[in-house]
């Protein structure tokens, strides 16, 4: 519990003195941003990340990004799992986005890494890649996110996340937004599952008020998750969150 208290706080330092670097200058002739987030669970791709909501969510990231689309950044939450060991994850990032041309189509090639402190075994890296395009209030994003090493630190076991992920924002500044994909997973005992998500969120003055509805296809069945599928459950997720 101590271990998890200083990386929680070093993530809320690490994101409050970003936002006074941003103030000040530029920095490698990009900005730095921070944001905070507290919420009810930590939930990705249909799972809990926090035992089924058993504690709620501290989350921080700090990032750089420049004009020609470039940025880099570090993500950290508590979580917690079966595995005693999981109680943090650090997930340092780095990406390009930009624009097709003129064509108004957008995308942003990312690869983010998940470390978990304590339990560099579970360590493992992501290549997301998203394509883009506005249509007038309605915006619609494709991903198609690879695994570059074993999910997880399962050996021999490799995932896909295929997902469309649309939005839509009104008038009045309420945003409706969700998720559709499947989480592939192939390996000897492996199997994947559907997951979705859909809310709504509002900002003003700097934080942003996000109310979602989190689901999965994964049951008692699941060749990987049958002992726990708990922690796919249905549920709402409500958190509030600060930008920098």
């Amino acid at each position: 519990m101590m271990k998890l208290s200083r990386t929680l706080l070093a993530v809320a330092v690490l994101a409050s003195s970003g936002a006074a670097v941003a103030e000040e200058a530029k920095v490698f002739g990009g900005a730095v941003n921070g944001k905070l987030t507290i919420a009810s669970d930590y939930v990705f791709r249909g799972e809990s990340e926090t035992m089924d909501g058993d504690v709620p969510a501290i989350q921080g990231t700090l990032g750089w990004g420049n004009d020609a689309g470039w940025y880099a950044g570090v993500f950290g939450s508590n979580i917690k799992f079966a595995d005693p060991n999981l109680e943090v994850v650090t997930a340092p990032y780095i990406g390009k986005a930009g624009e097709f041309g003129d064509s108004g189509f957008t995308y942003d090639v990312m690869l983010f890494s998940y470390l978990y402190p304590g339990a560099s075994y579970s360590n493992y890296t992501e290549l997301w890649l998203k394509v883009g395009k506005q249509f007038g209030k309605l915006n619609m994003q494709l991903e198609v996110t690879p695994t570059l090493d074993d999910w997880f630190g399962v050996d021999g076991w490799q995932g896909v996340n295929y997902a469309i992920h649309p939005s839509y924002s009104f008038d009045n500044g309420v945003q409706l937004s969700g998720s559709v994909g499947y989480q592939d997973l192939d390996g000897e005992g492996a199997e994947g599952w559907g997951h979705w998500n859909l809310g709504l969120s509002k900002s003003w003055a700097g934080y942003t008020l996000d109310l979602r509805y989190h689901g999965s296809t994964v049951d008692s069945d699941h060749k990987v998750y049958c002992t726990q599928t708990e922690i796919f459950d249905d549920r709402f997720v409500v958190g509030i969150s600060k930008v920098f």
